[in-house]
């Protein structure tokens, strides 16, 4: 159990003896769960002290930088207001840059702007390119952290990511469908809304992956680039579906599913199986009229709470936060959350 406080401090904390103390943090014998946990919740009640302590009275400009469709940039804003007060008595003071569409000379621009103009920290969900990596690097050697959002950029010096195990989604996606479809014939149809997102690449490259190990002749189709955006994804969609038989399945990794879908009714299909991604007010839509069949969930408020600790700890208040990617949640008709 790692730790940074003296035996004593953890000990008057938790209302243990210090031989109690030594001899869990030394993982011997004969101490119970019960008495773990106490010294496991003592700990962390120490630190929430120590960065309470240490960031009382000071403010915190967080750029929440971000390229994605308006009813996800949406789901973004309201997650990370929901957590601002759990790091009181800092203030955290978000800016938010959204577009639904950003080239990458665009992001670039933005990241020299507030390279300029100084932040306490970057979140940042982008296109991975030469170009961004580039300029991630930059604001790192100027003391400016980057938290990557939802899809990474490996190879930059960025602090951290947060988000979903992407790879993960792509297989879960994978092994559903093949449960779902059974013995079902035809094609499934896959929808990325930008291939230069890393994040729905490792999904794409997983489900494909994962897919043709239990049904090699399961035909995938590729409808991506239409960045999620309704009118350019509905004819993505019906160019790659045109002339194909039969669709069995769907999943899509990057939004847009009412174009979907009005393009695969347009087209005459019906697919048995459509596995989507986030709980957005577009798919909760879809979700409880039963049109689509799942959707692989993340709660974004962790997402933006793990992303605001590692911020903070690098400006040494309180300590990273040691959770990994997000858990994945399987949503049907039938279970969604209450809170939404």
């Amino acid at each position: 159990m790692t730790h940074r406080f003296p035996v004593k401090e953890i000990a008057l904390q938790s209302g243990l003896s210090t031989a109690t103390i030594d001899r869990v943090l030394n993982n011997r014998a004969n101490v119970s769960p019960q008495t773990r946990r106490r010294v496991a919740d003592a700990i962390e009640e120490l630190a929430r002290q120590e960065a309470q302590l240490a960031a009382r009275g000071r403010r915190f400009f967080i750029d929440i930088v971000v390229e994605a469709p308006t009813r996800f940039t949406r789901e973004i804003r309201k997650a990370t207001e929901a957590v601002l007060p759990d790091f009181r008595p800092a203030a955290l003071r978000p800016r938010f840059v959204f577009s639904e569409t950003m080239t990458t000379a665009e992001t670039v621009s933005c990241l020299e702007r507030i390279r300029s103009r100084g932040s306490q920290g970057v979140c940042l969900k982008a296109r991975d390119s030469e170009e961004i990596r580039k300029n991630i690097d930059l604001l790192s050697q100027k003391g400016i952290p980057v938290l990557t959002l939802f899809t990474d950029i490996p190879g930059s010096e960025r602090l951290a990511y947060a988000g979903l195990d992407n790879s993960r989604a792509g297989q879960t996606a994978a092994y559903l469908m093949h449960l779902l479809l059974h013995d079902t014939r035809g094609s499934v149809l896959t929808t990325l809304s930008q291939h230069a997102f890393q994040g729905e690449e490792e999904r794409f490259t997983a489900f494909r992956s994962e897919l043709r190990k239990h049904r090699p002749d399961i035909e995938l189709i590729d409808a991506s680039g239409g960045g999620g955006l309704s009118p350019a994804t509905a004819q993505e969609v019906g160019q790659r579906i045109y002339g194909k038989r039969e669709i069995a399945g769907v999943y899509s990794m990057g939004g847009g599913n009412i174009a979907v879908l009005a393009a695969l009714e347009a087209a005459g299909k019906s697919p048995s199986v459509f596995i989507a991604h986030d709980l957005d007010e577009d798919n909760l839509e879809l979700l409880r009229s039963e049109k689509l069949s799942l959707v692989l969930h993340h709660d974004l408020r962790d997402d933006m709470r793990v992303a605001m600790r590692h911020l903070l700890a690098f400006h040494g208040v309180g300590a990273p936060p040691d959770q990994p990617e997000s858990d994945i949640q399987v949503v049907t008709p039938k279970n969604i959350p209450k809170r939404f």
